[in-house]
């Protein structure tokens, strides 16, 4: 990366790396948590880099004094995206999450296309662009992420500006008859094919993409596959299309799951266990994890492998997500229902098949359950990726996990050859998949773990950071 200190890094996304929040003595603003933050933030302090988004919080905030101070903290700068209720409304919570994220994750019952959502959209999108342009110098790369924010790359193209542009998408890509289903599929072609470079989770997501784009476009055209990218030509520019399968720090994980305070908990959890094996889920509360389907395939294991009963537990950790939208509510009912139901009719006075913990758990927790679980069980229906998957072999320490996890996670294509992979709508294979694990012998456990865990160490999110930037810059440096 000879070529990337010159270059400030412009990151732009719809939340701010920052919850800034009314505490008892006066507003405070701390870093973020998520993985994206967790990459980016050691080469954003590096660059003096800039970070624009959205607050998440409305006008009452000092949000200037508090921006300042982020910076003074954390070595580079946040700008803000003020919006309104209404604009987080329509764009967010309307086009955004009940248009774009069930259409791209296969689910098209649960769309809702509307147009006054989607002229909102544009407009958000258009003043993202602005702010990026008040801020923007001639060096800088500037990176756009994920489905929020699709039209911002060429609304920088329309007010001129000359930098290279890279944009990232976090969530599947659909194939073209699914997007075709979408009324605005032109504008967000178009809209996509405004940047220099386009990454994607998977080369799944890659060819859906191209394939989209040329069967909706004519004048898109295919220059050259390689293997780490596709060159398109559009209006006389090149648009290189690669998949970069994002990770996790994997030190991070597996050092803080050899810590005496996790070791600690995960001890204290192992002996409550009384030597049950654990099977582990941890998702967002959202209907394309597939956790009504877990839950039934875990029962579905019970009825057929009645060994299984007092032997093994599921503990399905849902951390709260879009609490207020009808559909999430309506799926929070549906599993407190079937936890219920199930553990009803399994259950002993001294077990209980299913524990169902609906909350967030600190980090301690987290990484001494990911520690103690013989099982991880992933199964979500459609997900760009799933770094769940790859933060439970991380901190499978003593090499005894086995991972369970849905062909149709993003994750799958790199952890196929060490998890064992089971169709989420297929009730009966996953539940004989549960039995699989249940019954694995020490030592196979012990080679698929350590091949997990080898493929993760070597393709960890610094990686990722890399070759994504590396080849932005290839790309300037080439069109320059």
């Amino acid at each position: 990366m000879a070529h990337d200190h010159k270059r400030r890094m412009l990151v732009v996304s719809n939340r701010l790396p920052a919850v800034v929040a009314r505490e008892r003595n006066g507003w405070q603003i701390t870093p973020g948590s998520g993985g994206l933050v967790t990459a980016l933030a050691p080469v954003m302090r590096r660059q003096q880099g800039l970070w624009i988004g959205w607050p998440g919080c409305g006008a009452e905030a000092p949000l200037e004094r508090l921006l300042a101070r982020f910076t003074e903290e954390n070595g580079y700068s946040l700008a803000a995206v003020p919006l309104s209720e209404d604009e987080v409304e329509q764009f967010y919570r309307g086009f955004s999450n009940e248009a774009l994220w069930p259409l791209f994750h296969d689910l098209l019952g649960f769309c809702r296309f509307s147009s006054e959502n989607w002229q909102v959209y544009c407009d958000v999108n258009r003043r993202f662009a602005q702010v990026v342009v008040e801020h923007a110098s001639a060096n800088d790369l500037i990176w756009v992420h994920d489905y929020q924010l699709i039209l911002v790359g060429e609304h920088l193209r329309t007010l001129q500006l000359p930098q290279p542009l890279g944009y990232f998408l976090h969530i599947p890509f659909p194939a073209p008859d699914l997007f075709r289903r979408l009324p605005w599929k032109n504008e967000l072609i178009r809209g996509l094919l405004a940047y220099d470079l386009l990454g994607f989770q998977t080369l799944r997501d890659r060819r859906n993409f191209v394939n989209t784009a040329c069967s909706l476009l004519p004048e898109v055209k295919v220059i050259s596959r390689q293997r780490r990218f596709t060159a398109l030509h559009v209006d006389g520019r090149t648009v290189r299309v690669g998949n970069f399968p994002i990770s996790i720090d994997f030190d991070e994980f597996d050092n803080g799951a050899r810590s005496k305070e996790v070791e600690d908990a995960a001890w204290y959890l192992h002996e409550n266990l009384h030597g049950r094996q654990l099977v582990l889920g941890v998702d967002r509360l959202d209907y394309t994890k597939g956790l009504p389907e877990r839950f039934l395939a875990f029962e579905r294991a019970l009825e057929k492998y009645p060994e299984l009963i007092t032997k093994i537990c599921l503990m399905q950790l849902v951390v709260p997500s879009r609490t207020l939208v009808p559909d999430y509510q309506n799926l929070k009912e549906t599993l407190d229902q079937l936890a219920g139901r199930i553990n009803a009719r399994f259950g002993r006075p001294e077990w209980n098949p299913i524990y169902y913990v609906y909350r967030h758990l600190d980090r301690t927790q987290l990484l001494a359950r990911y520690r103690t679980s013989e099982i991880a069980f992933i199964t979500p229906l459609r997900d760009g990726m799933n770094l769940v998957a790859k933060e439970y072999c991380a901190s499978s320490v003593e090499n005894n996990g086995v991972l369970i996890l849905s062909e149709f996670a993003g994750a799958a294509d790199q952890l196929g050859k060490g998890a064992l992979l089971v169709n989420p709508y297929d009730i009966d294979g996953t539940a004989d998949a549960i039995y699989r694990a249940f019954t694995m012998e020490a030592d196979e456990r012990r080679r698929r773990m350590q091949l997990l865990r080898n493929e993760i160490r070597r393709h960890d999110v610094h990686r990722w950071l890399q070759s994504y930037t590396e080849m932005l810059c290839e790309g300037c440096q080439a069109g320059q």
